[in-house]
């Protein structure tokens, strides 16, 4: 078929598709050069303040009665709008240590939390309160995560190089009534860490 009929039927030409490709290959090889981070959100410029920790039934955490050896999924930086809260990278495992790691103190070395992203392939982990296990695991390829540290010691994000083998940590505060708090965070691998990267421990 001619460029005329190819035309005339709505087809493309065999010119027009190769300026096509070669168009897309002149934007492949220049798209390492843009910087798509200066149109996207980053956490380290983002003004966050401090929030109280809000369970899932709508309560503020209270030392007093959060239970020892027991997690919670919260929402971090919560937005309101419920298709954003949804969203993988704002949830976290608000953990009270089991006693023996410390749980049954009343300042914030009791609790934790964690971001759920694993570090291995980004799937959610959880707390396991069980007796025998009292960790943090992954269902999708077994990465086991210490809750005191948020180092994984089993499976393959334990194979990992710091600081992609420590869960990223937001910092909490307990006031004078018992009420728990997240602090403004400083997401960067030598501080909270980076949501799905880590942090040095």
């Amino acid at each position: 078929m001619s460029e005329l009929g190819a035309k005339k039927s709505g087809g493309l030409s065999r010119r027009d598709f190769l300026k096509l490709m070669g168009a897309a290959g002149t934007g492949l090889a220049f798209a390492p050069f843009v910087p798509f981070g200066n149109f996207m959100p980053n956490p380290r410029q983002a003004s966050l303040e401090k929030v109280p920790v809000t369970l899932p039934d709508g309560k503020h955490a209270n030392i007093k009665s959060f239970p020892v050896n027991h997690a919670e999924i919260i929402t971090y930086p919560a937005t309101g709008d419920s298709a954003l809260d949804a969203e993988a990278f704002r949830k976290w495992q608000f953990i009270r240590l089991p006693e023996e790691l410390g749980g049954s103190k009343s300042d914030p070395s009791a609790l934790r939390a964690y971001s759920m992203i694993c570090l291995h392939l980004w799937c959610l982990w959880k707390y396991w309160p069980d007796d025998n296990k009292k960790q943090g695991e992954c269902p999708c390829h077994g990465s086991i995560y210490d809750p005191s540290t948020g180092t994984a010691f089993e499976g393959p994000a334990s194979l990992q190089a710091p600081p992609s083998n420590t869960l990223a940590r937001l910092t909490l505060e307990i006031d004078s009534d018992g009420f728990v708090f997240i602090m403004p965070p400083k997401f960067d691998v030598h501080k909270n860490g980076v949501i799905g990267y880590g942090r040095f421990a």
